[in-house]
């Protein structure tokens, strides 16, 4: 496993790469907020043979620099990016909250990339966040005075928010906190208002009804007890998604890959044999 960065357009992002160069199709992991590329740690290291793992830290998370606009198109434009740069012409892209919505954003953008789509515990049809939607709009009306919030409280904030998405927080805690810990400086905490706001931003309700569109056979996963995007949102995904199955998840929360990685494996060989 290694680590490295890449400039997409004057800013580096930074990615690790696992698995080996075989015969399987590529495939790329997307994360979600407020996490990084370490939510993936377990799944890629138990992944099977012969597949090319990639995780990247999206723009603005972890060790990747931020981007002007920290939306799903702009997102989706930096991993098209990384994947020129990796010259990889088509791979199975696995997303995850945020990352969920960025890969509909990219399955849209370019299909001719995506060989397989996987969906967990991701935005979609314009349904805010549940619980997290109050930080969403206190960082959109409030900017100004929550970038006056010392850094590690606003932090605080979304990790007491945050952490009730892992079925056991103990057991989670090291991904949630090395999330986090970007953002518990003045910039960090500056990033952190922005994505925020960026929330419950509704791109989604325009994104995902054209999901219907798809000829790429795709996997919904979610955890029954999700406590931000509700099960019923993954049953419209794979409504929406010509051919996609789903698989609720008993036990598991919003932080699949984390509350259920071995699950999670099992789908996705699953997929990629499709």
């Amino acid at each position: 496993m290694r680590g490295e960065f890449v400039d997409i357009g004057g800013r580096r992002l930074y990615y690790y790469a696992a698995g080996s160069r075989g015969s399987g199709v590529p495939v790329l992991f997307l994360h979600g907020f407020p996490v990084a590329s370490r939510l993936w740690h377990t799944v890629t290291r138990d992944f099977p043979e012969p597949h090319r793992l990639v995780v990247c830290d999206l723009p603005g998370f972890g060790r990747s620099e931020p981007c002007p606009t920290p939306d799903c198109p702009s997102h989706a434009a930096a991993v098209l990016a990384l994947l020129d740069d990796l010259r990889i012409e088509r791979a199975a892209i696995v997303g995850h909250g945020l990352g969920g919505a960025v890969a509909q954003a990219l399955a849209l953008q370019a299909p001719a990339r995506v060989s397989h789509l996987a969906l967990l515990d991701c935005p979609a049809f314009g349904v805010a966040p549940g619980r997290l939607s109050r930080l969403a709009r206190l960082a959109r009306l409030l900017g100004p005075l929550v970038r006056r919030l010392p850094p590690t409280l606003l932090a605080g904030l979304v990790h007491g928010t945050v952490i009730r998405g892992f079925a056991v927080p103990e057991r989670s805690r090291l991904t949630l906190d090395a999330g986090l810990q970007p953002f518990t400086t003045s910039a960090g905490r500056d990033a952190l208002v922005a994505h925020l706001a960026r929330l419950d931003d509704d791109i989604t309700a325009t994104l995902s009804p054209r999901l219907a569109s798809l000829q790429i056979p795709t996997a919904i996963l979610w955890g029954a007890d999700d406590a931000f995007y509700p099960p019923a949102l993954g049953e419209r995904l794979q409504q929406t998604i010509p051919g996609a199955t789903l698989d609720l998840i008993a036990g598991a929360g919003h932080f699949l890959p984390e509350d259920a990685p071995e699950r999670v494996i099992a789908r996705l060989t699953e997929l990629l044999s499709r």
